[in-house]
């Protein structure tokens, strides 16, 4: 064997690299991520929908279970995740994401506060009426195109014959690569509406279609307070829609009144509604929001009820403008109108998005009457033979009966071929010669039964015929006159609206900015308490001077302060977090408090406390820093004086811990004691003054294996004395050193 040269094709690695990733990125915005203009379906939307149409689950049949939805879509046309499938599903059947739900589904689909729908295996599913109606009728007139699917077993449509603009009325949310598009539901009618004023009139300009269009309409219903800016929106196909909840005021008894919520916006599904909820409680903690004093969320099947109770004589207009201000109750919505266009992904304006819509309409149609019309056409064909060999069927049965096979019959009817043929006379033979029937109708008269022969069934023929001459005329006049096409496109249209249109449930106005006057804060000195566990809570100053004993023996810290102060947390990562005194809940004695985690970034897993201050009194101060590893410094007060809840308040070397926090007092000494008991007294003043970003200077030179254990800083009052063991150790009697040595050895 000759053996055959090695060919080796050089590319550069970057251009192949570029060409597989454009393959790929694509691969996702055509395929998977972004719905397509003229069904307003991303592929696994349409695919579900078909293959239920396949499955024959139509509306007026028994439910099937969701887990043969999925199996089949999946084995059949859409060769990823079940999940992904499922998830399409069970979203195509919520009501309250869809403006038009597609899927009828049975069993648990989820709810509106974010409960998940139950596995595939217990939950059922049907195709809407309006899907099989408006999504999937005339499937079988050749409407739209079929493609192979991913293992050519299988033919499935390109785009489904949707009759209404679902792009809008359902909207689209999805993720690609390098782009995104979020596009709000809309009504049915005012988009059927804007549809049929454009057949009508072309020329129609974005902002009168905004006449038929008001705004979306989403639902959950609420209130788009930026009518002015949807102008552009629509325009672009870019902006912002900025929505409300709808909030009512209820009188109770007593002379109160509650707040209830009854619509929310559609950005607030799932479980933003358990975090709006806990927004408001975390504003009656914080004291901001006091005229609350109970929240319960009465939602049902029935739709949302969040009832607010309030105190006697509460502002509850102020009230509405923190829930406003404050918490998702007024929320924003970004719409980019991106769809796939012409195979490719394009950002398009409300009239692009109708204009195409109504072309892939016109497109559908043709080709549907022009199937009808070849059908009719055959059918006229075979009618025009039947009628024509019915005034001549003496002759015909004459040529059957003297054939000697069917093709010799046949070549007579057609060709007027008498050879072979036994006639009862030459009148019969001269007369057949002279027939000229075409192949289609020499078969049907071929196959034709006796019983056709009948009179009444002769007339039923001569009156099919007329029916199909009708059909023919209607159809060539459709296919040929564009307003004659134009007049069916929209009585269809208003037959979807007619029997599926709702009133809007949105309501688009130009709101006023929510302003609200914040209340401002009674300040009083307090007494800020935290245990051992981390729980904090704060007190005023009588009840602590009554409970003195008591609150200095429970508590790891007890610092007084000022009601508006904020609390320094630093932990031994080198960490500073801060806590305003107003979150810490303010009560009796004997509360319990809460856990500083729910109102610092502070995680009692991964750090452990090392100082709490008031950041009023750090401020004033100079605080020195100490580690494990022996580095100190001194850092002014005021740099963590910040607006972020935590930063690095000081560097350190890998493997290092931060030991201690201290402002500066009237102690003139610092004493370090390591864990294998040497104690080294310095003066403060040979620790210089950093930044806090800085590590610091080694003030003690460690044995190896050996690290500081614990720092003091003898004065008047405090550190005194300790004891190392069993040995008591007066610190102002140890022997004063310089910064950088080792010390002395405590002996036991």
């Amino acid at each position: 064997m000759q053996n055959k040269e090695e060919q080796i094709i050089r590319s550069e690695y970057s251009e192949i690299m570029q060409k597989s990733y454009i393959d790929y990125a694509m691969s996702v915005i055509i395929s998977r991520a972004l719905p397509d203009v003229r069904d307003g379906l991303k592929p696994v939307q349409r695919r579900t929908l078909y293959d239920m149409y396949e499955l024959g689950i139509r509306y007026d049949r028994p439910y099937r279970k969701c887990a043969r939805i999925v199996g089949d879509t999946m084995g059949k046309y859409h060769p990823h995740g079940d999940s992904s499938i499922y998830e399409a599903l069970v979203v195509m059947a919520q009501d309250f994401k869809k403006g038009l739900p597609l899927v009828d589904g049975h069993g648990n689909f989820g709810s509106i506060e974010g409960d998940g729908a139950a596995a595939m295996r217990y939950t059922e599913a049907r195709l809407q009426k309006i899907t099989q109606e408006a999504f999937l009728a005339d499937l079988d007139k050749d409407v739209v195109n079929f493609q192979p699917n991913f293992d050519e077993t299988e033919k499935e449509p390109e785009v489904l014959p949707v009759r209404l603009p679902n792009l809008l009325v359902n909207g689209a949310d999805g993720i690609a690569v390098g782009m995104v598009t979020s596009i709000p539901p809309h009504n049915l009618a005012e988009v059927i509406d804007a549809t049929i004023a454009t057949i009508k009139n072309g020329e129609l300009t974005t902002r009168e279609l905004m006449k038929y269009v008001q705004g979306p309409d989403f639902p959950t219903g609420g209130i788009v307070v930026n009518k002015d800016d949807l102008a552009e929106m629509y325009e672009t196909g870019v902006g912002k829609i900025r929505m409300r909840g709808r909030v009512e005021v209820e009188q109770a008894k007593g002379g109160r009144e509650n707040l209830v919520i009854s619509e929310i916006p559609y950005t607030m599904i799932g479980a933003n509604i358990g975090k709006f909820l806990n927004d408001i409680a975390s504003l009656v903690e914080s004291r901001k929001a006091t005229d609350i004093v109970d929240i319960s969320n009465q939602s049902s099947k029935d739709g949302i009820r969040i009832v607010l109770e309030l105190r006697k004589g509460a502002d509850t207009a102020n009230l509405i403008n923190m829930l406003y201000k404050k918490t998702r109750l007024e929320d924003t919505f970004g719409v980019n109108m991106l769809a796939v266009c012409d195979g490719r992904p394009e950002t398009m304006g409300l009239k692009k998005i109708i204009e195409s819509h109504i072309d892939f309409q016109f497109e559908v149609n043709t080709r549907k009457y022009r199937t009808l019309l070849k059908k009719e056409t055959e059918k006229r064909e075979i009618q025009e033979g039947l009628i024509k060999a019915c005034d001549v069927i003496d002759l015909i049965i004459e040529i059957l009966r003297g054939s000697a096979s069917q093709p010799q019959a046949k070549e007579c009817l057609v060709n007027g071929v008498t050879d072979g043929i036994k006639f009862r006379s030459r009148a019969s033979k001269k007369q057949a010669a002279e027939l000229r029937f075409t192949e289609a109708q020499a078969t049907a008269i071929l196959e034709m039964r006796l019983y056709r022969l009948i009179g009444l069934e002769i007339a039923a023929l001569q009156k099919e015929h007329d029916i199909t001459m009708k059909n023919i005329a209607r159809y060539e006049d459709l296919l040929n006159n564009y307003d004659s096409m134009a007049k069916l496109i929209i009585r269809e249209l208003e037959a979807v609206k007619k029997e599926y249109g709702k009133p809007r449930k949105t309501v688009v106005e130009n709101g006023e900015e929510a302003v609200y006057e914040e209340k401002k804060i009674e300040e009083m000195e307090v007494v800020f308490l935290m245990d051992r566990f981390g729980y904090a809570r704060t007190i005023d100053v009588p009840t602590y001077e009554r409970n003195k004993e008591t609150a200095d023996a429970e508590s790891r810290y007890v610092i007084s302060c000022m009601n508006t102060d904020k609390i320094c947390v630093f932990t031994d990562t080198g960490s500073q977090h801060l806590i305003k005194v107003l979150d810490a809940p303010f009560g009796k004695f004997r509360d319990k408090g809460r856990p500083i985690d729910n109102f610092c970034n502070y995680s009692s897993a991964a750090e452990a406390i090392v100082a709490v201050e008031s950041l009023q009194k750090i401020k004033m101060s100079l605080l020195i820093f100490a580690t494990e590893a022996g580095m100190v410094k001194q850092v002014e007060g005021s740099e963590f004086d910040v607006a972020k809840r935590t930063i690095a308040a000081t560097k350190l070397q890998e493997g290092d811990r931060l030991l201690s926090v201290r402002c500066m007092g009237e102690a003139e000494t610092a004493v370090f004691r390591t864990v294998n008991g040497m104690c080294l007294r310095i003066p403060i003043g040979e620790i210089p003054l950093k930044k806090k970003g800085a590590i610091g200077v080694r003030g003690i030179r460690l044995n190896a294996g050996d690290k500081v254990e614990a720092m003091y800083y003898p004065d008047s009052e405090h550190d005194k004395t300790i004891f190392y063991g069993e040995k008591e150790v007066h610190l102002d009697r140890l022997k004063i050193a310089g910064r950088d040595t080792k010390g002395t050895k405590i002996r036991n």
